[in-house]
């Protein structure tokens, strides 16, 4: 048998606690997650350039579904928020790039706009080969690829994000 100062703590136990909105944990959860998160900072810089402006470039990772690279190089991608790096020096690019990916981390698609570096030394694009290096390395970055001619060509890269889902 239960002893009745027992049953009174149990009581007194249960009265306090709240029921748990289950919709609204997991909503609050994910802002609180993508409002702490930090924006990626762990990459290196290329020592040296190693693309030109005519080199077309194409990445993906294990698992990304061919029709999605296909998509991308034909520029049927129906919405991806941009930023232009053209004038930016190797350091800033790169953190316009980290705050650039992790605020819209939730988007499916972005596009990089990085020039095709046609007044660089050696005819090889400084920013174009440190952008995809740059993308390589970042943990939200399941593939890229250069943009169709209309939408920038060799100049600019499509990127497909894993998101925040």
């Amino acid at each position: 048998m239960i002893d009745e100062s027992d049953k009174s703590l149990f009581r007194s136990a249960i009265n306090r606690q709240m029921p748990i909105d289950k919709d609204g944990d997991k909503e609050e959860a994910y802002n609180n997650k993508k409002r702490w998160n930090k924006p990626f900072e762990d990459y290196s810089y290329l020592p040296k350039p190693n693309l030109s402006a005519s080199d077309s470039v194409s990445h993906s990772q294990v698992g990304v579904s061919p029709k999605t690279l296909k998509k991308m190089k034909q520029g049927r991608i129906d919405y991806a928020p941009f930023i232009d790096l053209h004038g930016q020096k190797i350091e800033e690019a790169c953190q316009s790039l980290s705050k650039f990916i992790h605020y819209h981390g939730d988007e499916r698609f972005i596009q990089i706009i990085h020039g095709k570096g046609y007044n660089s030394d050696q005819n090889l694009s400084i920013l174009k080969s440190q952008v995809v290096h740059y993308l390589k390395q970042h943990p939200q970055v399941l593939a890229f690829c250069s943009c169709p001619q209309k939408m920038g060509g060799t100049g600019a890269v499509f990127v497909y994000l894993k998101g925040n889902v």
